[in-house]
């Protein structure tokens, strides 16, 4: 099998043009065919004419001498290679030259007793080449008459077969000259894919802003550079996204990673009393509790970039959801003097992963009472309309820029008042949420003022 792609260019060029060509000169060789048949008829025909008219006319001088008559028309025509001759019936009254076979009588008796006047036919075995014939019936005096011309096909054949052996010795010419041509053009034509292939492998994960240049193709080459670069895009984000997940997490690890060594080497470092161990003990505890959280969730984010996370579907009541999430939510609210509000209707039913929907409420609820100042309010509502579920976690917080609120799904985005490591956010938790939402072919909307709140709508279809 052929691998190369120019090669099977050339090869199914090569095939269509032989095809072409083949079926070109089959037409070519039977029109010429029709074309020599046709006026070998033509000059058959004239001379059968001309030979009856000239028998007619010694008729009327001979009074009636039939056979005298033929022998005077005959040697007074000027005949090319042709036979010409007279008969009455299947008898022979002239010709000027011998016949060879019964099938010229046997053809005059048929133009005799057939009806039409004339009668165009090819003698097979009258000759080596065979014969073209045309006999013409005249009646004269109550008497049918028939006059015939035949010439042999020798010349028409010479001639065709000139014209075979052309197209035979020309087949194979042409083919050379249409693959040596189908060749460079298919190698012209891929040039600029060989050197987009030469660029697309100088393109490393170090260098991958360079783009493909493949000058002035066409425009299908165009489209494809144009997509290649598109892809190389999307690589280039993805890496710089990747790059920047590594080391924000890095650093995130670091940060707790770094107050457990620090408690444990001041700890080890000399005799303490029995409270200043167990404080240091519960700072290790709280750095564990939270570099545990962090790693869970970096954990599933990444399962679901995997497409590795199956969801629990069942069937849930969503409103006890959000009832049991504010409850849980509750004592964290009102350590801050803020009120927090469950208005939510009663019985509706929801099909889902009952613990990633837990899970998802709380971020929200988290997030909001996290950036709501004390005294402030922050309200869970849950909407059903038409078979879209609306979830919405609303405060009274510091809002969000509008600079960073295309941002704050990202993972580890921190804005200058939105998120700060002070508050005890990782910036994960509203990508976990996105993430729960459109794996329930779902979406998540925020609007926000600075220093007015923020407002989470998410919104999940029955």
């Amino acid at each position: 099998m052929i691998r190369s792609f120019r090669l099977q260019l050339t090869a199914w060029y090569l095939l269509l043009f032989a095809l072409l060509f083949t079926g070109f000169s089959i037409f070519l060789y039977e029109v010429l065919e029709r074309a020599l048949f046709k006026r070998l008829d033509e000059i058959l025909s004239s001379e059968a004419a001309t030979a009856a008219s000239m028998f007619r006319g010694e008729m009327a001088e001979l009074k009636g001498d039939a056979q005298g008559a033929a022998r005077e028309a005959l040697s007074e025509m000027s005949v090319r290679d042709a036979l010409v001759a007279v008969f009455e019936g299947n008898k022979l009254l002239a010709a000027n030259a011998p016949l060879a076979g019964p099938e010229v009588p046997a053809l005059a008796a048929r133009a005799a007793a057939g009806g039409t006047e004339e009668i165009r036919t090819t003698l097979r075995r009258y000759g080596n080449h065979g014969t073209r014939a045309t006999a013409r019936k005249c009646v004269l005096d109550g008497r049918q008459y028939v006059v015939l011309a035949a010439e042999s096909l020798h010349s028409i054949k010479e001639e065709l077969g000139v014209v075979r052996r052309v197209l035979y010795l020309g087949l194979p010419l042409v083919l050379l000259i249409a693959g040596a041509g189908g060749f460079l053009l298919a190698s012209r034509s891929l040039a600029p894919v060989r050197w987009m292939a030469e660029q697309a492998r100088k393109i490393t994960d170090k260098n991958l802003h360079e783009r493909l240049e493949i000058g002035a193709a066409n425009e299908e080459l165009t489209m494809l550079a144009d997509s290649f670069n598109e892809l190389l895009s999307r690589l280039d984000r993805s890496f710089e996204t990747m790059r920047r997940f590594v080391a924000d997490a890095s650093h995130e690890l670091r940060t707790p990673i770094a107050v457990i060594r620090g408690e444990a080497d001041v700890s080890l470092d000399h005799d303490r009393s029995p409270a200043e161990y167990k404080e240091s003990l519960d700072i290790i505890q709280d750095e564990a509790r939270r570099l545990t959280r962090l790693i869970d969730d970096l954990l599933n984010l990444a399962r679901a970039d995997a497409g590795h996370v199956n969801l629990h579907v069942e069937e849930f009541y969503l409103n006890d959801i959000l009832v049991e999430c504010s409850r849980s939510m509750q004592a964290r609210a009102m350590a801050k003097k803020i009120e927090l509000e469950c208005q939510c209707p009663e019985d509706v039913a929801y099909r889902g992963d009952q613990e990633l929907i837990r899970r998802l409420v709380l971020n929200l609820l988290e997030n909001a009472i996290r950036y709501t100042p004390e005294g402030g309010r922050v309200l869970v509502s849950l909407e059903d309309s038409a078979g879209e579920l609306r979830i919405r976690v609303a405060d009274t917080g510091i809002g969000i820029l509008p600079e960073a609120a295309p941002h704050v799904f990202e993972r580890f985005y921190r804005g200058d008042q939105a998120r700060s490591r002070q508050n005890g956010g990782f910036g994960l938790g509203l990508s976990i949420v996105k993430w729960i939402a459109e794996s329930h072919k779902g979406s998540v909307e925020l609007s926000s003022q600075p220093g007015l709140g923020t407002t989470f709508t998410v919104l999940l279809h029955r």
